[in-house]
């Protein structure tokens, strides 16, 4: 099954953004998913952080777990809006220097592994 790391905005200066912000990636995520393909999606770290009883769960932290999951990740989809995210930048960054197949539309994704 080919994994799929979904990336785009999280956080926003408004409560109502970010719960945007989630809705799309989740939404994006499950249509992936959908497909039949694996994905990873980054806005369900919400659950960790909530269900937490151990380590301290910080925004490093969250970096760090989601780039381990980009390391093994087949390819890479955007969010229509992932260039608003400084976080989506560096992984889009990370993902061209370490050769990740990065795509910008869930059509594209489709039509390349499908």
């Amino acid at each position: 099954m080919l994994r799929v790391y979904i990336a785009g905005p999280y956080s926003a200066t408004d409560v109502l953004t970010v719960f945007e912000n989630m809705r799309r990636g989740m939404v994006l995520a499950t249509q992936v998913r959908q497909f039949g393909f694996a994905p990873f999606c980054p806005w369900m770290d919400y659950m960790y952080y909530f269900l937490n009883t151990g380590k301290p769960f910080d925004l490093e932290n969250c970096y760090e777990y989601s780039i381990s999951w980009l390391k093994v990740s087949d390819c890479i989809l955007f969010t229509d809006n992932w260039e608003d995210s400084p976080g989506a930048i560096k992984e889009h960054e990370y993902a061209i220097e370490k050769d990740i197949p990065v795509f910008y539309s869930l059509a594209d994704l489709v039509y390349q592994y499908k």
